[in-house]
């Protein structure tokens, strides 16, 4: 794929998940967009879906193959995707990159940055800090699926 299709995919795929549109992001990955690769403003989709708990989107991202550990780059969007989920409170996304392998204990900002616990605690969440270090049992966050 040319390299300016790829970018083109790429900022339709992160508009998508920014508001949360499944089909749309089906759609897209259908036509070849990679689900792991940032948009212009260096925003990956599956960091787009987590700031804004999308967690159908996230799965979704998740399944096609994006690492739920990639970093956002640039501008306000820096971070990974469980940092994001955990500053803004939202229990499913964070669940659902949990359940997918993303660590709990990596620092954004190549390492020189907060956990995602510490972004729960400064977001006055604490049941998604909890669930971060492990005193909350996956299965015991509500919605839980079976």
């Amino acid at each position: 794929m040319k390299q300016r299709m790829r970018k083109k995919l790429a900022g339709r795929l992160v508009e998508a998940a920014t508001f949360g549109e499944t089909s749309r992001i089906e759609e897209l990955l259908s036509a070849g967009a990679d689900p792991g690769y940032p948009d212009g403003q260096g925003t990956t989709p599956l960091y787009a879906a987590s700031v804004h708990g999308a967690a159908p989107v996230v799965r979704l991202l998740l399944r096609a193959g994006a690492d739920p550990d990639a970093e956002s780059g640039v501008g306000l969007s820096e971070g990974t995707p469980l940092c994001a989920a955990a500053w803004w409170g939202h229990t499913e996304a964070v669940r659902a990159l949990l359940e997918a392998g993303a660590d709990p204990g990596r620092r954004e900002d190549a390492g020189e940055g907060r956990s995602p616990r510490e972004w729960a605690t400064a977001g006055a969440h604490p049941e998604i800090a909890a669930l971060l270090e492990g005193i909350v049992p996956l299965s015991a966050v509500p919605g839980r699926r079976a």
